[in-house]
């Protein structure tokens, strides 16, 4: 049996790796469509290699782009969210592999999960923005997601050791970023190139400055929360700078179950789509007696607010988490643009919380509109601080 997949968001890093993951895979894979937001170059490339039955671009100049591009190609192009949708709740389809950033995935994603297809879900948005929805709309249509991030791969294999009642904690594992050995006030002037000095990584500078605050695993902590259906206090946070343990799980016996494997996002793309199966890939085998030693440290909570922070977004539920995320992305993009201070991401990201009004509709239009509440008011918080900084004239 051939399945067939769709890779929403497959010229970025994560769809790009997939693509790599298929090739090194046996025949019973089968691209059947792709999207890009803009990146129709190297979409270009991508049809013509895989020869998928049709590909959307978010960006409708790009499609008109790729459209002339391709002449006479038999690729049938969409455009929009609505083309990302179509795609996702496509009937042929067996597997959606999503990964396309911010809140312009969760329609698609939702629409995959109605479906009952086998979602993989490789961004944060869904289930930090949507978790209560998504999960609900997965289990009434026999969806089964299958999480992508690394750290929730591990938790999802190593789940697999014991029944549900079983677990006593979720123990989340991340490098600390640049800053892991720093206080409060070592923070007031860090500058951009400090913080997008990753110690571990290569990434894009959004996630690596989430690294350094550590909100990637503020966010994880939420969408663990919804993916794993535990209550936060059994879900925790630990410093691991190797990245070689990517998660665990305690049992109620005091069995700690580990996933290792080298930091390389091709391993759980592929567990995602081969799932349950194992199969020979191109991720490079791990050998424990060349790692020398492993470190583990308790995060400092005053220095990465952002971890409290999510316990709170959490339990409150409903629209605080779309806040929470939102809020995030315009507060990172003002500081690598020089609006905003390193240490004024968490305050923007705790004003706008402030200031929301939490409603429990979990509807994708309430979601979508507590989204973009949020990236207006943390819009007007950041032109209003730069005013209050503009020197004086005269």
């Amino acid at each position: 049996m051939t399945l067939k997949i769709a890779i929403l968001g497959s010229t970025g890093s994560i769809g790009t790796n997939a693509l790599r993951v298929i090739d090194a895979l046996d025949s019973g894979y089968e691209v059947t469509a792709l999207t890009a937001h803009r990146n129709v170059d190297l979409l270009a490339q991508q049809i013509e290699k895989y020869a998928p039955k049709v590909v959307a671009v978010a960006d409708p100049d790009a499609a008109r782009n790729l459209q002339a591009r391709l002449g006479d190609h038999r690729v049938e192009i969409l455009t929009g969210s609505e083309g990302l949708t179509a795609i996702a709740e496509e009937g042929e389809i067996d597997i959606v592999l999503t990964a396309v950033v911010g809140a312009a995935g969760l329609p698609s994603a939702l629409a995959a999960a109605r479906a009952g297809k086998r979602l993989a879900i490789a961004n944060k948005e869904p289930l930090v923005t949507a978790g209560e929805l998504l999960t609900r709309t997965a289990k009434a249509h026999g969806c089964t997601l299958l999480p992508v991030d690394s750290e929730h791969s591990a938790v999802f294999q190593a789940l697999l050791a014991g029944n549900p009642d079983e677990v006593e904690r979720i123990i989340l594992t991340g490098s600390g970023g640049p800053f892991r050995k720093c206080t409060p006030q070592d923070l007031d002037h860090v500058t951009r190139e400090e913080a997008l000095a990753h110690p571990t990584w290569t990434m894009g500078p959004k996630i690596t400055i989430d690294s350094a605050t550590m909100m990637n695993k503020a966010l994880e902590i939420i969408e663990a929360h919804w993916l794993f259906d535990l209550p936060v206090a059994q879900i925790e946070v630990l410093i691991h700078p190797e990245s070689i343990i990517h998660s665990l799980v305690e049992f109620v016996d005091g069995s700690l179950v580990a996933q290792l494997g080298h930091p390389d996002m091709c391993l759980p793309i592929q567990y995602a789509l081969t799932y349950p199966r194992r199969l020979k890939g191109v991720s490079k085998h791990l050998r424990l007696e060349e790692l020398g030693q492993m470190t583990f440290e308790s995060p400092n909570l005053e220095t990465f607010r952002a971890l409290p922070l999510a316990y709170e977004v959490a339990r409150a539920g409903g629209t605080a988490p779309a806040v929470f995320n939102a809020a995030n992305e315009v507060a990172v993009h003002a500081f690598l643009t020089g609006k905003i201070k390193f240490t004024g991401i968490l305050e923007l990201v705790e004003h706008c919380l402030d200031k929301h009004d939490i409603k429990t509709d979990v509807s994708l239009e309430g979601l979508l509109d507590a989204d973009a509440w949020a990236r207006d008011q943390a819009q007007r918080r950041v032109e209003r601080t730069r005013a209050d900084r503009a020197p004086v004239k005269g």
